[in-house]
C-alpha cells in the first residue's frame, strides 16, 4: 500500500514516532477556549502535510468561515463543530495552485465554471492569462467572475502578446515611441486592476517580433507595482536563438529591471536540446546566486501541446496574421525556403510520428500524426503541413518532445513549481498534480511527497505574492485538500485526455465545501485574486 510505503520512507526516525511526540506537546499547549470554538467544519485526525517541505502531522483542523482558526491535537474534550470529518487514513494539504494554466474560457463559461478538471485534482487555485495572452480589460474580467461565481480561485497576468496585438496588430514591427507608451500604459492599467504581472510567449507571434528591450519597458511597470516576469521563453529548443541563449534573455530582463523571473513549464524540448537540463540548471542558478529571483514551473508529461502552426511554421510566415500566412502558402517563390524550415522544424520536434492532431474541428484528424496524414493523403511532409493549415489554421498538436531525464532533473530543484499548462486536448489538464504526487513522488519515489506538495502549495504562494494561502496554517483562508493516499492518481491519457483524477475524498475553498465524499456540492466559492488586495 502507498500509504505505508509513504510513512516508512525518507527519514530515518520513525515517523509514528515523530507523530507521538506532535500529538503531545499540542496537548499540553492547545489553549483550553478552542474546546468553546463553534466551527463550521473539523478535519479529525487527519495526515496533515502543512505546506512547508517537512514531514506530515497528526493534526485537526477548525473551519470558520473563511479561514483556518484551528490547527493541532485536541485538548482532552472534543472540539464541536457543525460538521465532523473523520479522516483517519486520509492526507489532508492545503489546496494546490496552479500557476500556469488556459482556463480563462472555462471560468468565464456558464457549462465550466466549476473548474472541476482543477477541484478533481484538490487544487484550489488557477491562474490565467499565461504566455502573453489574456483578456484585457483585466477589471472586467475579475468582476465577471466576481458576479458570475467560479469554482476555484483565480488570478490573472496581463499578456504581452495581447497588449502587442492590440496596439501594433500582428505586424512584424518594432514599436515607435508613441506605441511603447501606449502598450506601457495598457500595461499600468491592468496592474492597478489586480494583474500578478506581465506574462510572456515570445515564442508565438506576434510575440515573438518583440525585441527584449521591448519587453523591459513592460517588465519595468511590472515590478513598480510588485508583480513578476511570467514568460514562454523564445526558445525552448534550437527553432531560433536557442534554449541557452533564451533563458539568458529571461534572466537579462530581470537583471535589468529588477522583476522576479518564472519560466514557464521550463523544459528542454526536442532531440537538439535533449540532456541540456543541466547546463539550464546552472545557468538560472548561477542569477540567483547573483540576487536575482529565478524560479519556474514544470508539468509533469513528456509531450506538450500547442497550436501546429507555431510547431512547423516558421514566424516570418505568420506576419501579419492568417491571411497573409496563406498567400505565403500560395506563392510558389517562396516555396523552397519555406518547405524547407518546415523539414527542418518537424525534424527538430522528433519526427512527423511525434505529432499528433488534437482538437481538431474535423474529427477524422483527430489523433492522427502529420506521418499519417501525408501518407493518406500521399504528400511530403511539409506539403501535409501546408494541406491541414490551409483547412485548419488553429489545429492543435501534441508533440512527443522530451525526455525523462531532463523532466526529473528539473522535477527535483527547489525552485521549480508544479504547473499544468492545462488546456483541452491534453491529459496535463485533468492530471498534473494528481501525476506529480500520485506517480511521480508516491508510487515512483523519484521525489519526496512533502517536497511534492510543498513545491504545489506553500511554494507556488511565495512564487505569485499570494499572501494566507498555500499553508495549513491558522488565520489562512481554507482552501485545503483531503485524499485517499492509496487512490489519488491521475487517470487521463493522450488517448483520453479529459477524464478526472482519482482519490479526492474532500475539498475547501475559501472555508466552503466543494468537494463532499468525492462528490462536487455545486458551490462557486472562488474569489477572483487582485494583487495587494486579495486578502
Amino acid at each position: 500500500m502507498r500509504t505505508n510505503k509513504v510513512l516508512h520512507s525518507g527519514s530515518s526516525t520513525s515517523i509514528f514516532g515523530f507523530l507521538a511526540i506532535s500529538s503531545m506537546i499540542f496537548l499540553l499547549l492547545t489553549n483550553c477556549s478552542t474546546k468553546e470554538k463553534p466551527f463550521d467544519f473539523l478535519i479529525q485526525e487527519a495526515l496533515v502535510f502543512t505546506g512547508e517541505n517537512e514531514e506530515p502531522q497528526l493534526l485537526d483542523i477548525g473551519i470558520k468561515d473563511e479561514f483556518i482558526v484551528f490547527v493541532g491535537k485536541p485538548a482532552l474534550n472534543k472540539l464541536k463543530a457543525k460538521r465532523v470529518i473523520e479522516a483517519k487514513g486520509l492526507f489532508v494539504t492545503p489546496g494546490f495552485i496552479d500557476p500556469h494554466t488556459h482556463l480563462e474560457s472555462d471560468l468565464s463559461s456558464s457549462e465550466y465554471k466549476s473548474n472541476l478538471s482543477a477541484l478533481r485534482q484538490g487544487v484550489t487555485t488557477v491562474f490565467v492569462g499565461n504566455d502573453g495572452n489574456s483578456p484585457i480589460p483585466i477589471g472586467r474580467k475579475l468582476e465577471q467572475w466576481e458576479r458570475e461565481g467560479i469554482g476555484t480561485n483565480a488570478g490573472l497576468f496581463v499578456g504581452h502578446g495581447t497588449v502587442r496585438r492590440i496596439v501594433l496588430g500582428l505586424k512584424d514591427k518594432q514599436p515607435t515611441e508613441d506605441e511603447l507608451k501606449e502598450m506601457q500604459s495598457l500595461v499600468l492599467k491592468s496592474m492597478e486592476e489586480g494583474a500578478f504581472g506581465l506574462s510572456t510567449g515570445l515564442f508565438y507571434a506576434p510575440g515573438s517580433f518583440a525585441r527584449e528591450d521591448e519587453v523591459i519597458a513592460l517588465a519595468q511597470i511590472a515590478k513598480e507595482y510588485g508583480g513578476i516576469y511570467d514568460s514562454h521563453i523564445r526558445d525552448e529548443s534550437s527553432y531560433s536563438i536557442g534554449l541557452l541563449a533564451s533563458i539568458r534573455e529571461a534572466i537579462n530582463i530581470g537583471e535589468k529591471t529588477g522583476i522576479p523571473v518564472h519560466i514557464s513549464h521550463i523544459k528542454a524540448l526536442g532531440t537538439d536540446v535533449w540532456g541540456k537540463s543541466n547546463e539550464v540548471i546552472k545557468i538560472i542558478e548561477e542569477a540567483q546566486k547573483n540576487g536575482l529571483v529565478v524560479t519556474a514551473n514544470q508539468y509533469p508529461y513528456l509531450a506538450s501541446k500547442t497550436s501546429f502552426r507555431a510547431t512547423v511554421i516558421p514566424r516570418w510566415v505568420e506576419d501579419g496574421g492568417n491571411e497573409a500566412m496563406l498567400e505565403r502558402f500560395r506563392a510558389n517563390e517562396l516555396r523552397s525556403r519555406l518547405y524547407n524550415e518546415i523539414a527542418e522544424n518537424i525534424r527538430k520536434r522528433g519526427g512527423a510520428e511525434a505529432l499528433v492532431f488534437s482538437q481538431t474541428q474535423n474529427s477524422a484528424y483527430e489523433g492522427i500524426s502529420l506521418k499519417q496524414f501525408a501518407e493518406r493523403r500521399n504528400l511530403s511532409e511539409p506539403d501535409a503541413a501546408v494541406a491541414i493549415l490551409s483547412e485548419e489554421p488553429g489545429i492543435g498538436v501534441i508533440s512527443y518532445n522530451m525526455i525523462e531525464e531532463d523532466l526529473i532533473n528539473f522535477m527535483r530543484k527547489d525552485w521549480v513549481v508544479t504547473g499544468s499548462d492545462g488546456g483541452s486536448g491534453h491529459p496535463r489538464k485533468f492530471g498534473s498534480f494528481a501525476r506529480k504526487i500520485g506517480y511521480f513522488a508516491m508510487d515512483q519515489n523519484w521525489i519526496e511527497l512533502s517536497f511534492a506538495i510543498h513545491q504545489s502549495t506553500a511554494k507556488t504562494a511565495r512564487v505569485l505574492g499570494l499572501e494566507k494561502r498555500g499553508e495549513i496554517k491558522e488565520g489562512y483562508y481554507a482552501d485545503i485538500a483531503v485524499f485517499d493516499p492509496d487512490k489519488f492518481i491521475d487517470k487521463a491519457t493522450f488517448e483520453n485526455p479529459h477524464v478526472e483524477a482519482e482519490g479526492i475524498s474532500y475539498v475547501f475553498v475559501n472555508g466552503h465545501l466543494t468537494i463532499n465524499e468525492g462528490v462536487y456540492t455545486g458551490e462557486l466559492k472562488g474569489k477572483p485574486l487582485r494583487l495587494n488586495q486579495h486578502k
